[in-house]
């Protein structure tokens, strides 16, 4: 038999989440170049950018979720913190070297990233929040509220 977990109690390493994650904006990236060279389906040249910031929103959701179950919750911020820099990193030179624009040319993509990045670090902190309150609540002796003895006078 084999015991089926839930995927947010197991431990995945934040470097290798990001490892994964950039191999699938390169496969989409390569994708995306052959079904432009089909001229079946019109392609933007800013897809690899979008490519690149889905793909970082995604990152950035679930890494925070896991983050929940991370034994030393500093340690594995500090890895996810370094992986999403790369993660952004490389995936910006992928959709850089992808589509031939910079992301200064890139239209609002500069914003996107930016917004990712922002809303990456509100994830954490939710559910840094979170697990503080779970954990503060685990520990509390909880007491049955009194109950006052009042007469009603109608």
């Amino acid at each position: 038999m084999t015991s089926q977990g839930s995927i947010f109690e197991r431990r995945v390493d934040p470097v290798l989440q990001a490892g994964v994650i950039l191999a699938m904006v390169l496969v989409i990236d390569v994708f995306s170049i052959i079904v432009a060279g089909t001229d079946t389906v019109g392609v933007s040249n800013r897809f690899p950018w979008l490519c690149a910031a889905s793909f970082m929103l995604f990152f950035a959701l679930f890494n925070s979720v896991l983050s929940a179950s991370a034994e030393n919750t500093a340690k594995y911020w500090g890895r996810s913190m370094y992986s999403f820099m790369g993660l952004a990193l490389g995936a910006g030179l992928l959709a850089w070297a992808f589509s031939g624009i910079s992301i200064s040319n890139a239209g609002s993509y500069r914003w996107i990233y930016l917004v990712v990045t922002v809303g990456y670090l509100v994830f954490l902190g939710m559910i840094s929040l979170i697990k503080n309150v779970v954990t503060f609540a685990q520990r509390e002796e909880w007491n049955k509220p009194r109950l006052k003895n009042r007469r009603r006078e109608d």
